[in-house]
């Protein structure tokens, strides 16, 4: 497969090569380090990137800070409707976005539709519709008034995985509180990241308000969080780098969102439909190929009914279509990379030595890999207590209700989890013993429109995006003690 023309002209119609975006304009180094972008269904290298130094990273940041005033002074109605143009512009290019994201991460064209166009028009259009309706300030019981105030300039850290949609993620939230950002976005990916950013400007959003850098994570990435120049970061990303990150925020006292991944648990109840319940898992642990942290990588079911789980698994393995992300029949693209691939078949070589029952996982050609389902399995076996971050899905059994919350909750982490059951009583009540984020309930997926806050407990990290609670994350609290005046007449008294 090569480049399509459809995601060839998406990028010359508004991505210069080897370019920043910094203060609404392309800066295009020419005495930096470039780094390739290779698309990992044939290893062709479709672009490269700057790998940003520290001029860079300061440039960025001191077009964001000087954006700042005039942003945040401009009008949660006027900010919300730039909001609704960007979504605008999205829906215009949805089709060039699903392509770059197919070509970049290797994600099937169905997928990228519905993930990296449709969702990340949806969430701003639905961030647009908080921020008109929330109150900015008011008075409280105490006479006192409550002033929302942005946090300031922002650092967005985001991942290969969902490229477009985690982005979005962060920066419509942080543009509807009044914040300027500079993103990050991973060196794997970074094709969309400059394209939204392209489409930012279209869509009317001022210069220096959005900002992309470039580059690897160990380089210009720890040069964007090594800096004194943001006020909050949020970062998407591994556990490992998460705690690096935010214990620099932390010695710096400056606020850090982390999503920081999961081990997520399905639980499937003995009232439950088990072909309904074990073939919807299936299907949502190996979207993107697995390669999604909310992912329900491990099937909790009766162990009376493990072996005929474990065939329904198998079955709805091999019916997975591994091929050409781009070809409408095409139901599982590729591995982002050569180490996520010898990743994913060290863990399931593992578990194999270790006497599982393992089946598919076998390497295909280039980052192509069967997805593989493992059962016979301990329950602290690695596979069953990591994030593989790939097509596999592990079969447990539980002996009853309070066996299966068990071994649901024996993880460090508590992103999401699924519960499956005939009675939504029950269905409720497991929910509520479960520790995580975000709990679905007999197969429901994001619902529209996109609000319910995402984010997760323990070692899945710290805050929540989407909805209400994600706006809150970029915002200061501000009480003004015995103030009866509105920010409206005090800004008319100042004139």
């Amino acid at each position: 497969m090569s480049v399509t023309p459809a995601s060839t002209a998406a990028r010359a119609s508004v991505v210069p090569d080897n370019s920043l975006f910094i203060g609404g304009r392309w800066i295009a180094p020419t005495d930096r380090e470039t780094v390739p972008v290779v698309n990992p269904a044939t290893g062709a290298t479709i672009g490269s990137i700057v790998d940003g130094e520290q001029s860079d990273v300061d440039a960025a940041f001191a077009a964001a800070r000087d954006a700042l005033p005039g942003w945040s002074a401009t009008s949660p109605g006027n900010r919300a409707d730039l909001l609704d143009s960007l979504a605008d512009t999205i829906h215009d290019h949805a089709d060039e976005l699903a392509v770059l994201a197919s070509t970049e991460i290797g994600m099937p064209i169905a997928e990228s539709r519905a993930g990296q166009a449709a969702l990340p028009e949806a969430v701003l259009r639905s961030t647009a519709d908080i921020a008109r309706s929330m109150k900015w300030e008011y008075l409280d019981a105490s006479g006192s008034t409550v002033i929302r105030e942005p946090v300031g300039v922002v650092l967005g850290i985001t991942p290969w995985n969902f490229p477009v949609h985690q982005i979005v993620a962060k920066l419509a939230p942080a543009l509807a509180a009044g914040c300027t950002i500079v993103l990050k976005p991973a060196e794997l990916t970074p094709l969309n990241a400059l394209f939204l950013a392209g489409l930012c400007a279209t869509a009317g959003i001022p210069s220096g308000v959005v900002n992309v850098v470039t580059g690897r994570g160990s380089t210009t990435g720890e040069k964007l969080v090594r800096s004194t120049d943001y006020d909050l970061v949020s970062f998407t990303g591994s556990l490992a780098v998460g705690r690096h990150i935010g214990s620099v925020a932390g010695d710096r006292v400056v606020r850090a969102t982390l999503e920081l991944g999961g081990k997520s648990p399905a639980v499937v109840a003995d009232d439950a439909d088990l072909e309904i319940a074990v073939r919807t898992t299936v299907k949502n642990c190996f979207t993107n190929a697995g390669q999604k942290c909310n992912a329900p990588t491990r099937l909790i079911v009766p162990e009376i009914d493990r072996a005929r789980a474990t065939e329904i698994a198998v079955s709805a393995a091999r019916d997975y279509v591994l091929g050409d992300p781009l070809d409408a029949a095409t139901t599982m693209g590729p591995l982002a990379s050569p180490a996520q691939r010898d990743k994913v078949l060290g863990y399931v070589a593992g578990a194999r030595s270790r006497g599982a029952t393992v089946s598919g996982g076998e390497p295909l050609h280039g980052l192509f890999v069967r997805p593989a389902i493992i059962t016979d399995v301990a329950e602290d076996d690695p596979v069953a207590r990591d994030e593989i971050f790939g097509p596999v899905l592990v079969i447990l059994g539980h002996r009853g209700d309070a066996d299966a919350m068990r071994i649901a909750n024996d993880t460090p982490y508590g992103l999401s989890a699924e519960v499956w059951s005939s009675d939504v009583v029950r269905a409720s009540n497991l929910a509520r013993q479960i520790k995580a984020g975000q709990i679905r309930i007999n197969g429901v997926r994001t619902p529209q429109p996109p609000i319910a806050p995402f984010g997760g407990y323990k070692a899945s990290g710290l805050g929540r995006e989407l909805g209400p609670f994600a706006l809150d994350e970029y915002l200061e609290v501000k009480a003004v003690l015995g103030n009866h005046v509105s920010g409206e007449e005090a800004s008319c008294a100042q004139q």
